[in-house]
């Protein structure tokens, strides 16, 4: 069967199994549809927390990224890696042991203020539209290639299976349909890597591999350190970054993670402490298979990209190459009028945006809009890496047809869990806490469900429209979390003298300058600027520590120049210290 079939059948099967789970495991109730009535099995637990977490941003992105960055890349695994184990063990028990499913819930009875409840909303809803824009981004990009659609079409098609599944379960949909999203999406990953190492190295792990040799006797490490420096770039294995961006960058996702909303609220959602605990560890154990081997993937893909592409005659090159054009998502212009593809070191473009015309040269390559005159002819966006990669190595049809189900699961799965925060920061955060405290259950039920559609038209909008490859959009989401939600949970957890001046000050700081920074060298507003301009030569993906930082120091000096909590709050912080209980969530 072609590939067009095999992907048609898989995305086909798999998106029954998502739609037939949601429809069984609909909600009834605001306890289902917000926590999953709370009884959920801690190794389900950790498969769904597993898929929730392993966004588009870890199944398309981040090798994509590493193929591209090399050890620079790294960070992005240390990251997200670190603060998962971050926010396992440091916070996940105290938040479920205070017993509140939202991060606003906590913020605002710990901090007992409205207005902290209110800036809490304020600041997950930016946090989770950002990180929703990179998965929505990722949807089309898959759509856009394997069912020959606009990647507009990809994003608008995704929206509607997310909404479906989302609308009808709730989290207790969500839930079992990431159960299955996780399977799929994990063999997805790993079949095409050990197909991959084994024809490259001869060995079926693809860790091993990645260190192995190649033909000819070469590590396959070293060949691609050499492949690097004959064309001019950096070698694979060294890094350009300088040791504290590494450091901001890493410490902003690693605080980040511990500020997510949508994985936070997963510790909520099986019955004792001791559940979530486990489900933690399974949750991390079942994501170290993908991130492991992810930069195998990334090694394998980028050794497969130059051998294929670099210093060929256009019409010598494979058949993937002029599939993926039509995308616009890879693009070739003739500048020096060769015929072949000169791929060295140098941007293929005037401007970090390509802008793609159907116009075709000589050869029938694809016009690259605005190039400029640099030697550079070929343009790589990072996010086909891992999609196109099956095709590279030549692998059979099934498995490519596997690997875009995998991807939308990825993409999907992390979709349906921010969008339920959203909607659950909306309509029980807002209006049950504040705007309507006697609102019934169901109406409370329907206020979620409108706000999950309303919440899909803006993502929607921002994955047609996105600031970047996916996990940029998404690292800038950790930096947003790092520097509006962290400071006010760790010091709501570990300081009694906090209070609500300080947590709210603080919140107000670091989310307005995380955005200012971001919105200025992301998106060239205020001026823009080039990385030359940095503060303190820290990128955007991870001003989030300095923003964090400030917002720490804010709300300590705030907190000690004002007045102290009341004492039952004092009292309360203390006992949420103590690790027996298990502390049911509560939603009054």
């Amino acid at each position: 069967m072609s590939v067009q079939t095999w992907t048609w059948l898989l995305v086909g099967i798999t998106f029954a199994l998502y739609f037939g789970i949601a429809i069984w495991a609909r909600a009834g109730s605001t306890k289902e549809f917000y926590v999953a009535g709370g009884g959920v099995s801690p190794l389900a637990n950790g498969m769904a927390t597993a898929a929730d977490w392993m966004s588009a941003a870890s199944f398309i992105s981040m090798a994509g990224i590493i193929s591209f960055a090399g050890y620079d890349g790294s960070v992005y695994l240390m990251g997200w890696t670190g603060g998962y184990v971050l926010l396992a063990l440091l916070l996940a028990p105290y938040l479920r042991k205070f017993g509140k499913f939202t991060v606003p819930d906590f913020i605002g009875d710990r901090y007992y203020s409205n207005t902290a409840r209110t800036v809490a909303v304020i600041c997950a809803l930016i946090v989770s539209f950002t990180y929703v824009a990179g998965q929505m981004r990722g949807v089309g990009i898959v759509f856009s290639q394997f069912l020959q659609v606009d990647i507009t079409v990809g994003v608008i098609i995704g929206m509607t299976v997310v909404l479906a599944f989302a609308l009808l379960g709730g989290m207790k949909g969500i839930t079992y349909t990431q159960v299955a999203q996780y399977c799929v999406l994990i063999f997805a990953f790993m079949v095409p890597a050990f197909f991959i190492s084994l024809q490259m190295t001869g060995n079926i792990i693809p860790q091993i591999g990645m260190g192995g040799k190649v033909e000819g006797g070469a590590f396959l490490l070293d060949k691609l350190d050499s492949l690097h420096t004959e064309l001019g770039f950096h070698e694979y294995t060294s890094g350009t970054k300088s040791t504290w961006d590494v450091f901001a960058i890493t410490l902003a996702l690693m605080a980040g993670t511990a500020g997510l909303p949508h994985v936070i609220v997963r510790f909520f959602t099986v019955p004792k402490v001791k559940d979530a605990r486990k489900s933690a560890g399974y949750a991390l154990f079942l994501i170290a298979i993908l991130y492991t081997t992810a930069p195998a993937v990334a090694v394998f893909s980028r050794t497969n990209l130059i051998e294929t592409v670099s210093n060929q005659r256009y019409d010598e090159i494979p058949v993937w190459f002029k599939n993926w054009e039509n995308t616009g998502l890879i693009a070739w212009s003739d500048k020096n009028g060769d015929g072949k593809i000169q791929y060295v070191a140098g941007n293929a473009l005037s401007s970090s945006k390509p802008e793609f015309t159907d116009a075709r040269g000589e050869h029938g390559e694809r016009i690259v809009a605005n190039s400029s005159g640099e030697v550079n002819e070929l343009y790589v966006d990072r996010d086909i890496m891992v999609l196109a990669n099956p095709e590279i190595a030549n692998l059979p049809n099934w498995v490519i047809g596997l690997v875009a189900a995998g991807g939308l699961a990825a993409a999907l799965s992390t979709a349906a869990g921010l969008l339920l925060v959203i909607s659950t920061s909306v309509s029980h955060d807002l209006i049950k806490k504040q705007l309507k405290p006697d609102i019934s259950d169901k109406n409370e039920l329907t206020a979620a469900r409108i706000s999950i559609f309303v919440a899909i038209l803006i993502a929607g909008y921002f994955g047609i429209n996105p600031p970047g490859f996916v996990a940029a959009v998404v690292a800038l989401a950790f930096g947003l979390a790092a520097a509006s939600f962290f400071p006010a949970i760790i010091l709501g957890i570990f300081d009694k003298r906090m209070n609500k001046e300080g947590a709210i000050a603080g919140m107000i700081v670091g989310i307005t300058l995380m955005m200012y920074y971001m919105m200025r060298f992301k998106l060239d507003m205020f001026g823009g600027g080039t990385s030359e301009d940095w503060w303190f030569g820290t990128s955007p993906e991870g001003f989030g520590t300095i923003a964090m930082c400030v917002n720490f120091v804010v709300s300590v000096v705030i907190s000690r120049l004002s007045v102290a909590p009341p004492q039952e709050v004092q009292d309360m912080v203390e006992s949420i210290r103590i690790p027996s209980g298990a502390g049911e969530a509560q939603d009054h």
